[in-house]
């Protein structure tokens, strides 16, 4: 049975860590939105493009090629950007170019194809909302600022990225502000999404929870 997951929610919230759990686990395609706009954004900072610089960002859309590939693989034109996306540069940069509409309506089109063919779980901003609004499964996952800072200044310190908690704190804030007030497609829970609060769970037990959903999900699809 095709099932398509959309899993939303602020920067930082695990999102990405619980979906691709989820989807090895029930063998779907994992889909990493984020990961799109962050190549976008590296692409732009390696063009010295300003990305606050709406016009000139979406100007380089014609010369932008990003392919997700086996293994969390992330390719910008040809080029595998796994890690450097992950960096300060990008993450402070990446909501700006998220707001983009033009930005965001070439990679939609993009996600949606890839939705097209297999049951899949997406995680973003506006998966349930805009990307994918009959999925099957919608889930708003939160957690409060200082958790997911704490999470995000782990996670970096892992993959050797410098950083400082206090940056990430600012940074998540910033994202926050920026994602909920976009003109176009902006974060916020579809109204037929089911909260998730992780503040509290540890990543097994948020994956348990997601599972219970989808689960439950499937019983009433049939």
């Amino acid at each position: 049975m095709k099932i398509a997951i959309a899993i939303d929610g602020p920067a930082a919230a695990g999102k990405s860590t619980i979906a691709k759990k989820v989807a090895l686990m029930r063998g779907f395609t994992y889909i990493d939105t984020g990961a799109m706009y962050r190549a976008f954004t590296w692409y732009c900072l390696q063009k010295g493009v300003d990305c606050q610089d709406e016009k000139a960002c979406c100007a380089l859309i014609p010369e932008v090629n990003i392919e997700l590939k086996p293994g969390y693989v992330v390719l910008c034109n040809g080029v595998d950007v796994s890690k450097p996306i992950r960096g300060t540069d990008v993450s402070g940069n990446v909501s700006y170019i998220a707001s983009y509409k033009d930005i965001r309506l070439a990679l939609v089109e993009l996600q949606r194809k890839m939705a097209e063919k297999d049951s899949v779980i997406m995680d973003g901003r506006d998966i349930g909302t805009y990307v994918l609004p009959n999925a099957e499964v919608k889930i708003f996952q939160v957690a409060s600022v200082e958790k997911r800072a704490e999470r995000r200044y782990l996670e970096n310190q892992e993959k050797g990225i410098a950083c400082t908690y206090e940056d990430i704190v600012a940074d998540v804030e910033k994202r926050d502000y920026i994602d909920s007030h976009r003109a176009f497609a902006p974060l916020k829970p579809a109204p037929d999404a089911i909260h998730l609060d992780t503040s509290n769970l540890s990543i097994d037990e948020v994956v348990a929870e997601v599972n219970k959903i989808i689960d439950q999900k499937l019983v009433e699809k049939k």
